[in-house]
């Protein structure tokens, strides 16, 4: 008797969950000398292949603000990474932030992560030597000086650590004091004229900030950035976020367990970066974020926002939503790039050799040939009333738009086949009045339905009876949703994708049986509602998301 494969439904849905997850996977942080219009305070001196910068609001009225949001638990957490910021870079030198830094500093301030590199070669070169160490962080303050006065005053007060001492040295001129004898706290700070107080815990870092200060290229310089923080610039923003995507991609591979090879890594360097900037509303925080490509890219996006129809055949309580314009097209981008990609959910070659040895037909030319248009995966609910709700919380469905009705209905003919011989029930069945093939399992606890919607479009469902809910169309479906409408750019009435997740419904146990997160990261989540994105293609080279992330709000008593 032929061995039955009670787990080929999860693989062959499962492939088209990893596909389009995969591509969603992965994506969260005045100067008395003249400043570049519009660019953060602080660009001016940090490096052109800075990693990561996130320049925050110094306004006590945007933090108060911030402090309405989340739980008990996520502020302390909160607080305690402020915490550790504030102690590492401020009480090593003696000073209190509101005592010490607010009088005089401007109304933002600028982090920077960048990659250091060793400082001196190894001196021996034999076969014996270790091998040199990974690649690790650098962070760089950067605190604007809107009061030069008030701040001399303060900083020219001597300082007593509690261990080691403080030493001067002067680097082209400009004196940095460092300290000396400190476990664990190199730390090295400057003031740049009467514009910056730098500290770093690098001393090529701090050397790097003066040379850029003194003419080197800076992030101001980095090819797209300008344009895209004009994009972005909107009144009283919280902050602004920038990332290297190549330079953070080399840093995440240095990290990981499975590094990507530097030939794969290349595959990234047509990408330039990712800016965003971070205003906090009444609900919660909105984000605006573009994505650009280097000007001389070989790599070119497509321009097709035709995601249109999917949001209004989604019912309003789906607990996890995604959308887009193309399949055909997503799969193909995300072939390209998963191989340089540190956390890539899956290899495409070990998905297609799934899909062929449990059916033994061809990912690509059997379905993906006739997939070209709009496409959505979405968890559903199950209502508790419903017996079925023992063996299921929620159920899977997957919408796309053929753009083949002919080549699909063959290749779903043949996948009826495949599953016949893994010896599931297939057989017709009615839904809603509609038409549709039921695969039963031979061991039991699940079924997939699969059948066709209005306008060519097919879909399957996995796991809890949730076919009735897309049969017919719902009556009110995501495009209510009020988070997902927060994500939605006023000015446009077509997107080339959606995604949308009820992070309070899904990551509750008594709604849906998932591992539980570790600690340190349940306690965020726990201050998260909800979250809605939306992304647009809105050139060759650059594609705009509009995010909106609902938190919970601190009980007021």
């Amino acid at each position: 008797m032929k061995k039955q494969d009670k787990t080929l439904p999860l693989t062959l849905l499962g492939a088209t969950v990893l596909m389009i997850i995969g591509s969603v996977a992965g994506y969260i942080i005045i100067a008395s000398k003249e400043t570049a219009d519009n660019l953060p305070v602080g660009a001016e001196v940090v490096p052109k292949d800075a990693m990561m910068t996130i320049s925050v609001s110094s306004n006590p009225s945007q933090w108060e603000k911030l402090q309405q949001f989340g739980t008990p638990e996520s502020q302390t957490a909160f607080k305690n990474l402020l915490g550790q910021l504030r102690d590492r870079f401020l009480t090593t030198y003696g000073y209190n932030y509101q005592r010490d830094i607010q009088p005089w500093v401007g109304e933002e301030i600028m982090i920077a992560l960048l990659r250091k590199q060793t400082l001196e070669a190894a001196n021996s070169t034999t076969p014996d030597s270790p091998p040199p160490p990974p690649a690790q962080q650098a962070t760089v303050v950067i605190l604007p000086i809107a009061n030069p006065v008030k701040a001399k005053q303060i900083l020219d007060q001597p300082r007593s650590l509690e261990k080691g001492q403080l030493v001067k040295r002067t680097y082209r001129g400009i004196e940095i004091t460092e300290t000396e004898g400190v476990p664990n706290q190199d730390i090295s700070a400057a003031a740049l004229g009467n514009q910056y107080l730098v500290i770093t815990d690098s001393q090529t870092s701090i050397n790097q900030a003066i040379d850029i200060y003194k003419g080197d290229q800076s992030l101001a310089k980095v090819p797209g950035y300008t344009a895209a923080i004009e994009k972005l610039e909107t009144a009283s923003p919280f902050a602004f976020v920038y990332v290297n995507i190549p330079v953070a991609a080399a840093y995440s591979s240095s990290k990981s367990i499975t590094p990507v090879s530097e030939e794969n890594l290349k595959q990234l360097e047509d990408n330039q970066g990712v800016a965003a900037s971070v205003n906090l509303v009444p609900e919660g925080i909105n984000l605006k974020a573009i994505s650009w490509l280097k000007p001389n890219s070989q790599k070119k996006f497509t321009v097709e926002n035709r995601a249109m129809e999917m949001l209004n055949r989604i019912p309003e309580n789906a607990l996890m939503m995604v959308s887009g314009s193309n399949l055909q097209k997503m799969w193909s981008d995300y072939v390209k790039g998963a191989e340089a990609n540190p956390v890539a959910p899956i290899n495409p070659d070990t998905l297609r050799k799934a899909v062929k040895n449990t059916t033994n037909m061809n990912l690509d030319e059997d379905f993906l040939n006739w997939m070209a248009g709009e496409y959505s995966l979405s968890l559903l609910p199950i209502p508790r009333s419903k017996d079925e709700l023992k063996e299921f919380a929620a159920g899977f469905v997957f919408m796309v738009k053929a753009s083949d009705r002919r080549a699909a209905e063959e290749s779903l003919k043949k996948l009826d086949e495949a599953m016949k011989n893994q010896e599931f029930e297939v057989g017709e069945a009615v839904a809603s009045g509609e038409p549709v093939v039921k695969w039963t399992s031979p061991f039991g606890g699940f079924t997939v339905i699969r059948g066709w919607l209005n306008g060519n479009v097919a879909f399957f469902t996995l796991g809890g009876s949730v076919e009735n809910q897309i049969l017919p169309a719902p009556t009110t479906s995501m495009a209510e949703s009020a988070v997902l409408q927060k994500s939605l750019p006023p000015e446009s009435e077509s997107f080339n994708g959606n995604f949308f997740l009820d992070i309070s419904g899904s990551f509750n146990p008594q709604n849906l049986s998932i591992p539980q997160l570790p600690p340190n990261q349940k306690v965020w989540i726990d201050g998260m509602e909800s979250i809605g994105v939306t992304s647009i293609v809105s050139s060759n080279r650059t594609t705009n998301y509009d995010v909106f992330v609902k938190l919970k709000k601190q009980e007021t008593k």
